[in-house]
């Protein structure tokens, strides 16, 4: 479950929801801005110090693995202060260029804890043939997550159980079970995984990127990372500012904003895109709501959510979960990155409120990672750890308590269940290695961030602050619905992002793309 405080990008959510519906180098030229182009056997680049040189001249293996993909490992140091101690290894994927070659493009989907490798595998969609043609679209999974030395923690079953508990409680005895069992979380990482939880902070991960940079040849970096993406992003911006070629940062995340009042933030921005889904819904004669009005409608969400919570919704599957609150909340979020998937969104209110949950679930599912075997990705467990070590969170549950009515305040829907799903964090075993502070990246060349107006995840505000606090940060809105605005059918957002991955121009700081349609 990734009820934590940044939640993963789903750019092929409509498509995978509709699916569960329906189921019932050589030498290289240089581009502008003299990105050096890798190849097989990329020419050794200067590593920042000389005991990482081992790491930044190595030469893995690109293997052959399926529909014209290469995945190599690449190892790196557990501990960066002790580069000649551990190797842990970090799992790439690359979709080599279709014409003149001039580098990579390193690009990650969110979370934390997405899989790059899996989102790679559809960069043949992901990317027009005008980028394709120039880089290589090149994938990883971060340190903790999916194939690279993977955090985990709990058995399918136990996570089934986890995702489940009621993030609303409404009487002292919920509220000690959440406690007890956000606890139990953390134990259970902590026994499974302790040797790894102190070292697969973002840090890191920024610090594997340029590893990884090395190895496939480029002596700058092009990025595009979404949503935690974008911070990834950043802090390697923060970190090698002069390792930069260009970063598209898109659905920002603001590292500047304290945890408790990002998830707050974040709540609100789930109501506001849930406004915005109601307010499109009214003009369908399949919209499944009495009321004609946003507030009313809200009125029935939370009636929806309350009836779940005191007798579970119908399970059609077979699987003997329960759907609950937690589990209907989910599926309604998931449609919310996606403006896209609202029809699905539409259709599965439409069979819970005649009290039949099964399509809720199947969204929810694809949220959590969880496949139709009933195991689950490590994305719950990585986006947790990874959270935890990133970031301050207090360590007195009661905080949680007092910060879980404020959100509910002033969002009613989402705010309690967005704030209680940080609260392993208060027993986690690792000290956090963050503050939350402003990353200027001084000495980096311009870096586009992209922010929809309307995102459910990422909320517009942080766009701004991300793009004000770089230090060359470029603002670039999208007046739109759903998470992150690139190839989300803004032509003028695609072009102004291609522009700069290609030639390296920004359009004017702050420009606004119009709504579609």
């Amino acid at each position: 479950m990734t009820r934590a405080k940044r939640w993963p990008a789903r750019r092929v959510v409509a498509a995978v929801t509709a699916a569960l519906l329906a189921c019932g180098c050589s030498a290289a030229t240089r581009d502008a801005g003299g990105t050096a182009g890798g190849g097989d056997h990329p020419a050794t680049i200067k590593a920042p110090t000389p005991a990482l040189q081992p790491f930044y001249s190595q030469k893995p293996a690109w293997n052959d693995c399926g529909d014209g993909f290469q995945c190599a490992r690449i190892q790196v140091p557990l501990d960066y202060a002790k580069p000649s101690g551990e190797r842990i290894e970090v799992s790439a994927i690359r979709l080599r260029a279709t014409g003149t070659h001039v580098g990579s493009l390193l690009i990650n989907p969110g979370g934390p804890g997405g899989s790059g490798i899996q989102y790679t595998r559809s960069a043949r969609a992901l990317f027009p043939d005008s980028i394709r043609s120039r880089f290589d679209i090149v994938g990883f999974d971060p340190r903790g997550v999916g194939e690279s030395t993977p955090v985990r923690c709990m058995t399918s079953k136990q996570l089934d159980a986890f995702v489940s508990l009621d993030a609303s409680p409404d009487t002292p005895e919920e509220l000690t079970t959440l406690e007890r069992e956000s606890k139990g979380f953390a134990d259970d990482c902590e026994a499974k995984s302790g040797h790894l939880l102190p070292h697969v902070g973002t840090a890191d991960a920024a610090r594997d990127m340029d590893v990884l940079r090395a190895v496939v040849g480029d002596t700058k970096l092009t990025y595009l990372g979404k949503s935690y993406g974008t911070y990834l992003g950043a802090l390697y911006a923060d970190l090698f500012p002069k390792q930069v070629r260009a970063l598209v940062l898109d659905g920002a995340v603001d590292p500047a904003v304290p945890s408790l009042k990002a998830n707050e933030v974040q709540a609100q921005g789930f109501e506001v895109a849930l406004k915005a889904f109601l307010e499109d819904c009214f003009q369908d004669g399949a919209c499944p709501f009495t009321s004609r009005t946003v507030d009313g409608a809200m009125a029935e969400v939370s009636a929806l959510l309350k009836k779940a919570d005191e007798h579970p919704l119908k399970n059609d599957l077979g699987d003997g979960r329960q759907i609950d609150e937690a589990w209907a909340t989910l599926g309604i979020v998931t449609p919310l990155y996606e403006r896209d998937a609202w029809p699905r969104l539409r259709a599965a209110l439409g069979h819970a409120f005649n009290g039949n949950g099964t399509d809720l679930l199947r969204m929810a599912d694809i949220l959590v990672d969880r496949q139709q075997d009933g195991t689950y990705s490590n994305q719950t467990e990585s986006n947790m750890a990874i959270n935890c070590l990133d970031h301050p969170f207090p360590k007195d549950p009661g905080e949680y308590q007092r910060a879980a009515g404020e959100a509910a305040r002033v969002a009613p829907q989402f705010g309690s269940f967005v704030m209680y799903g940080s609260l392993p964090c208060a027993y986690w075993p690792v000290a956090s290695k963050g503050t939350d502070k402003p990353l200027k990246a001084a000495g980096a060349p311009p870096i586009l961030v992209v922010g929809t107006i309307r995102d459910p995840a990422t909320p517009y505000e942080w766009a701004k602050g991300l793009a004000s606090e770089l230090s060359s940060g470029v603002l670039l809105g999208f007046d739109g619905d759903g998470h992150t605005g690139y190839r989300s059918g803004s032509a003028c957002v695609d072009s102004a992002v291609d522009d700069y991955l290609i030639s390296l121009r920004v359009p004017k700081n702050g420009t606004v793309c119009p709504k579609i349609g």
